[in-house]
């Protein structure tokens, strides 16, 4: 039988090794495979390396690497899980692959550039687990929606669902605006609150469900009416806006603001059986006065305490808001930018609309004026959801 230095020798002959500085400028372009033990990552890495302990890495590695011609550096701490590491990618298909002499140990006695990488905790693993396990999202997925910041406006009928699963999917930081009160009425389809929270402020009352939730969380209330005088400083800072507004006057408002902060908009509405969903990406895709230049007459604008909505709609709705928000979060699929999708709930059917950019758009067109921030409460008449 042969001695694990036999075994390493021969694993050694089948491979190519690097030095540590001969793979320096390859750092941020190539593919950096570190195979050392969760403990050891955490203590430092090399900067963007994939990180699948050497016992995993028969089942994992095919799943988060999907070129196997694209080169991959391999490195553990001393250079002997890395020669392994490199021989087993070799046999299952994997045509440009290294390792690195010397391993992490050498590399950072070299003085050669390393980070301490943000890791999950053992609690965060286990919550996280069915996205750890997409290589579409993995740790590092994770960790961008841990460090996420998106803004509900509003606590009701849409904004319900889609922060509980925004939350519930590891959103850091969510911010809620709303200045109404929780009513028997909103229980119906406003799963954020209860009907022991009656005569509570819903920004409060969804402070309470969402961190239950998650404890990761953090919740900005805003129990303020959104406004001309405030919504520059209200969004600032915020990656995503998912509105959940059901008046003409704020989601003009909350366009022209967005334009000017250059920040997405995932914009939902429900009307009795029926709901839409589409992204305003600033620039990148069309605004909302590009879908809707001018807003109809208020009598033509009913709203859903008017005309009713049926009570699980928005959360089909909102539950697609929060898919949306996901996507453009992390990068992933297509979105929403540019059409638009409709579903109607009696006929059980999705239909989605290219909607194109105004190159005459007033607001984001090519030859639009500066953009003002201004209320509009004249245009039609507020609605609540």
């Amino acid at each position: 039988m042969a001695t694990p230095r036999e075994l390493l020798n021969d694993a050694k002959a089948q491979i190519r090794e690097v030095e540590p500085a001969d793979v320096l400028d390859q750092v941020g372009s190539s593919i950096f495979l570190d195979v050392r033990e969760p403990d050891e990552y955490e203590q430092g890495a090399i900067p963007g390396a994939v990180h699948i302990p050497r016992g995993h890495l028969e089942f994992q590695v095919e799943g988060r690497l999907l070129n196997k011609d694209e080169p991959v550096v391999v490195y553990c701490a001393g250079g002997a899980r890395s020669a392994f590491a490199a021989k087993t990618l070799q046999e299952i298909g994997f045509t440009n692959v290294v390792s690195v002499i010397g391993g992490f140990n050498r590399w950072k006695d070299e003085g050669l550039t390393w980070t301490t990488p943000k890791t999950l905790t053992p609690d965060q693993r286990n919550r996280y687990q069915r996205h750890l396990l997409l290589p579409e999202v993995g740790e590092k997925g994770q960790q961008k929606l841990l460090e996420s910041k998106v803004l509900m406006l509003g606590a009701g009928g849409l904004g319900s669902p889609s922060s509980l699963y925004l939350a519930a999917a590891g959103v850091g930081n969510i911010g809620i605006i709303d200045m109404d009160v929780v009513d028997a009425s909103n229980i119906q389809r406003q799963i954020l609150h209860n009907l022991d929270r009656v005569g509570e402020r819903k920004v409060d009352s969804a402070k309470k469900t969402l961190t239950a939730l998650n404890p990761d969380l953090n919740v900005a209330t805003y129990d303020v009416r959104l406004g001309a005088d405030n919504i520059l400083d209200i969004i600032d800072g915020y990656d995503i806006i998912v509105d959940g507004t059901d008046n003409f006057p704020t989601r003009y408002l909350v366009n022209d603001a967005a334009l000017l902060k250059k920040i997405p908009v995932v914009h939902g509405s429900i009307f009795r059986f029926e709901g839409q969903v589409t992204i305003f990406d600033p620039y990148n895709g069309p605004c909302y006065r590009c879908m809707i230049p001018e807003p109809p007459p208020a009598e033509l604008a009913p709203s859903c305490a008017e005309a009713g909505v049926l009570g699980v709609l928005p959360g089909i709705v909102g539950s697609i808001q929060a898919l949306e928000t996901l996507k453009m979060l992390l990068n992933l699929g297509e979105t929403l930018v540019g059409r638009l999708l409709a579903f109607d709930a009696l006929e059980e059917s999705f239909r989605t609309f290219k909607v194109r950019r105004d190159p005459a758009c007033p607001a984001c067109g090519e030859n639009a004026g500066e953009i003002v921030i201004a209320e509009y409460d004249d245009l039609c008449m507020p609605h609540t959801s």
